[in-house]
């Protein structure tokens, strides 16, 4: 950070009327220091090295060069974290997965509640920003082939994955290695409505395993993957000898719905020493707890390391209390995974 000890932030974003919405937000906050300004990435390339910033707030539709080609022109040359500013599209999975570190939605304008709920977000993630180190850490997809080892098909067992910040690229990195022979996955994203869809469409396209979002009574089987969707809370119940999901809207828990440890919580109750629980990177110390509640009911449990984490929070709270029994890189968390099912 700056001299200032404030967030200095570059906005870059081709509507004038945005840029003024998002300068009201940003300058409310006393820790938070809007440096520049500009319309285009071409314009932006100049105000980077003349003002140094800690954080780029960078829309992804614009003119002369969209918001995904700048971040893959600027990341291999210059780090700064990037925060992407988008309307409802599955564009923003192409931009972290070029290395942004995350994303916020575009409110309608008219929408004071709506501007409200997007400063609040926006600041948020910025402040998370502020926090990763260069280089983020970045899946790089043909680095590894898919684990063909062989693995008998076990409704006894559950996966259960969390993650926030960073966290979309992560599980990917995860599920597309796995075979479609793996116990049922459930997965809590820290990710808004309708990109929890987009997101789980994304992983079913690009795996070997059964992903959707997911819905009250979907069954957790073999090869199955099922994404908490945004605003609703998921929990997992036995249902004979076979594990459930039940959706539902709730108040947050530790500030997300949905909740990790809602998801984490629920699953430790109804598989017990059957599952196992991952908690990939984030802010904050959504997870911990319920990946303590895992372990503590005999399941085994991942953390991911702070070397590969884009921002070492929510793991580094379940290790620090005892959560984690196996801290490891993203890189090896599906190899040590499938030693546990072995």
């Amino acid at each position: 950070m700056g001299k200032s000890n404030k967030i200095r932030v570059l906005v870059v974003e081709d509507s004038l009327l945005f840029r003024a919405a998002i300068a009201k937000v940003l300058t409310a906050d006393e820790q938070i220091e809007i440096v520049a300004v500009a319309a285009n990435p071409s314009e932006a390339r100049d105000k980077i090295m003349a003002t140094r910033p800690d954080v780029i707030t960078c829309d992804i539709e614009m003119p002369i060069m969209d918001g995904i080609k700048f971040v893959r022109w600027l990341l291999p040359q210059y780090f700064v974290p990037i925060i992407m500013v988008s309307s409802i599209s599955d564009k923003v999975f192409e931009a972290l997965e070029a290395g942004a570190v995350d994303f916020v939605v575009k409110p309608d304008q008219k929408s004071t509640p709506g501007l409200k709920k997007f400063g609040q977000d926006l600041i948020h993630k910025i402040k998370a920003a502020a926090n990763v180190k260069a280089p983020v850490p970045k899946v790089e997809r043909a680095s590894t082939g898919r684990i063909t080892i062989g693995i008998a098909q076990d409704r006894e067992k559950i996966i259960a994955l969390g993650a926030s910040t960073g966290g979309t690229e992560a599980i990917y990195s995860i599920l597309r290695v796995l075979p479609p022979t793996v116990p049922g996955i459930v997965v809590a994203q820290h990710i808004p409505p309708i990109f929890s869809q987009m997101f789980a469409q994304r992983l079913d396209n690009q795996t070997d395993l059964a992903v959707k979002e997911a819905e009250t009574g979907d069954y957790v089987d073999p090869g199955t993957v099922l994404v908490a969707p945004g605003n609703r809370h998921m929990e997992v119940k036995r249902v004979g000898k076979r594990y459930q999901v039940k959706c539902y809207p709730g108040e947050k828990v530790n500030g997300h719905c949905p909740s990790v440890d809602v998801l984490f919580n629920s699953t430790a109750a109804a598989a017990g020493g059957s599952t196992i629980g991952i908690l990939l990177t984030g802010m904050g110390y959504d997870g911990a707890r319920g990946l303590l509640n895992i372990r503590c009911k005999g399941g085994r449990t991942i953390g991911q390391d702070q070397e590969s984490s884009v921002v070492y929070g929510m793991p580094k709270v379940a290790q620090d209390i005892g959560a984690v029994e196996i801290q490891t890189s993203l890189e090896k968390i599906p190899h040590v995974l499938i030693n546990l099912l072995k």
